[in-house]
């Protein structure tokens, strides 16, 4: 039996493969092609792009990617059992698919990419959130990436889209919303996975603003966000009171009131802040 692309059905390929999903590396597998076509095509148009791809498994989302017409496709797996998968993907896109079997978090692959470039990816849970803050704070803006269309657990997604005042509000939300527009764009039941996961996940489309909505370091504003929520309880000007000693003094310059608490504090303040610090 064969798919749409003339491969073999994912289940086919894990067992001729022996690959069996490691939770060390967070390995949780979707073999719906269906579905990870629908993924593909949350990105967008991909026929004038070149595709970065993190954590491609046995290559489910990289076959919907080139399916759906990707110009190249660059896949990065640290588990080297996914590399025979990936080269029968290759041989069957001649040209289209290059496979870097690394960690993603130590390699640049700026050099084998061609903008435009749009970053989708079924990441791993144990990196995914690293990834995306490095994605998101880059010394320059706008970044070499044009989109990222990524998978997290369901709970991660909601506070990368929450609003100030949410209890899901935090920095992931901040550094999201700050310099891209960040949209829910589906929702995948535990049962979608193999082995399936405790808990549901959900596809996040980001489209990179030309720049930031507020001007601010990216250094400092991710530095005062982490501190600040580290301690989401306490008053800014105690959490906050490890940036600066006399924190007070900056809170009041960005208009904050030093009694309110991170949740309380909009995206705008958090820059204005960040500028006031940065001054220093």
């Amino acid at each position: 039996m064969t798919s749409f692309d003339g491969l073999p059905p994912l289940r086919e390929v894990l067992q001729a493969h022996n690959l069996v999903p490691k939770k060390s590396l967070g390995q949780n597998f979707l073999l719906d092609l269906n579905l990870t076509s629908k993924i593909a095509r949350q990105a967008g148009d991909l026929t004038k792009c070149d595709v970065l791809e993190v954590g491609p498994g046995p290559g489910g989302l990289t076959r919907g990617l080139l399916a759906e017409g990707a110009r190249k496709v660059l896949a990065v797996e640290k588990d080297s059992r996914a590399m025979g998968p990936l080269s029968e993907i290759s041989d069957a896109y001649p040209g289209r698919l290059e496979v870097i079997n690394a960690d993603a978090l130590e390699i640049n692959p700026l050099e084998q990419l061609t903008a435009p470039v749009r970053i989708v990816s079924n990441l791993p849970y144990n990196v995914g959130t690293e990834l995306l803050i490095r994605w998101l704070t880059p010394p320059t803006w706008p970044p070499y990436w044009a989109s990222l269309t990524l998978m997290f657990q369901r709970e991660v997604a909601n506070r990368i889209v929450a609003k100030p005042g949410n209890k899901t509000y935090g920095r992931l939300a901040i550094l999201s919303q700050w310099r891209t527009n960040p949209r829910l764009v589906m929702e995948l039941p535990p049962e979608a996975f193999t082995p399936p996961p405790k808990i549901h996940s959900a596809v996040v489309h980001f489209e990179a603003l030309e720049k930031p909505r507020f001007e601010a370091d990216a250094k400092v504003l991710e530095r005062i966000v982490a501190a600040g929520f580290n301690q989401r309880r306490k008053m800014l000007r105690a959490s906050l009171k490890g940036v600066k000693p006399d924190i007070e003094d900056y809170l009041n310059a960005a208009g904050i009131k030093p009694t309110d608490r991170a949740e309380q504090v909009p995206l705008e303040g958090w820059c204005a802040l960040a500028r006031e610090v940065a001054k220093a």
